[in-house]
């Protein structure tokens, strides 16, 4: 067990230095092994643990292997999942409010649906799932979304951007590079020093959210609803602005870098 609690406690190190360097832990991981790819449980023996768990006592997951289950539905609400392994495991419309997913392991996993309203994701590895039609509001999300899909998905009201206050392992922020984030609902989110490169934000509502320094080089926002948002600082270079609702009530644009390299048509 020591051994084991040892070998965790390594693990998440390891995750926050390399998210705080560059995000990317999988250049030294090898994805194919049984620990990212297998399951140590069933739903069945997740169902009894959920069973027995209390306001006081939540479900503990910590460090499990639960990766390509079919977990559809369940209700993991308050659940700790902290460095679980949740590789390609099906999520549909499951409950994890206010879960935690630190450090965890979500490469490919199929959250479609799913509620996560004020979920706790710090350090988590999550490129290309699937979370469209999601609701994360609320959430602490410092994640890798790197090309995930999230159309239609909400993040109202969460926080993305890195806190300037404590940063002393590097910057630590939410990255959203060439994720397809279509009709989002972003209303009131802290997207500051989001890396949003090559981003899909067609359509969605930016409202009232931060934008101060987010790099949104190459994202596309045609159609983007933008009344009070912020761009102080943010990064314009190449991003396409056609269109946009709002525009002319939005907080610090004239303080956006790059504008002068907008696409406006």
């Amino acid at each position: 067990m020591m051994t084991r609690t040892v070998a965790f406690a390594t693990l998440g190190l390891a995750l926050v230095a390399m998210t705080a360097s560059a995000q990317d832990m999988m250049r030294d991981v090898d994805l194919t092994s049984p620990a990212m790819v297998s399951a140590e449980m069933t739903r069945p023996e997740l169902e009894a643990v959920l069973a027995k768990a209390s306001a006081a006592q939540p479900a503990d997951f910590t460090g499990k292997r639960l990766s390509g289950l079919d977990l559809s539905g369940l209700d993991l609400s308050n659940a700790v999942l902290r460095a679980a392994r949740l590789n390609r495991t099906i999520l549909r419309d499951a409950k994890l409010d206010r879960a935690i997913l630190d450090q965890a392991w979500l490469l490919d996993a199929d959250l479609t649906g799913a509620s996560l309203k004020g979920a706790h994701l710090f350090a988590s590895q999550m490129a290309r799932a699937r979370l469209d039609g999601a609701n994360l509001s609320g959430a602490r999300i410092v994640a890798d979304l790197t090309g995930a899909s999230m159309i239609g998905a909400s993040i109202a009201d969460a926080k993305l951007g890195a806190d300037m206050r404590n940063q002393s392992m590097g910057l630590m922020r939410a990255v959203l590079r060439s994720a397809n984030l279509e009709r989002l609902n972003a209303r009131n989110a802290d997207l500051s020093r989001v890396d949003l490169e090559f981003a899909t934000l067609r359509g969605a509502d930016l409202s009232a959210a931060s934008l101060k320094n987010a790099e949104l080089g190459g994202a596309d926002l045609t159609g983007a609803i933008v009344t009070d948002a912020d761009f102080d600082g943010a990064n314009l270079v190449s991003a396409k602005l056609i269109a946009p609702n709002g525009l002319d009530r939005a907080k610090n644009f004239d303080k956006a870098r790059n504008r002068e390299r907008l696409i406006r048509e």
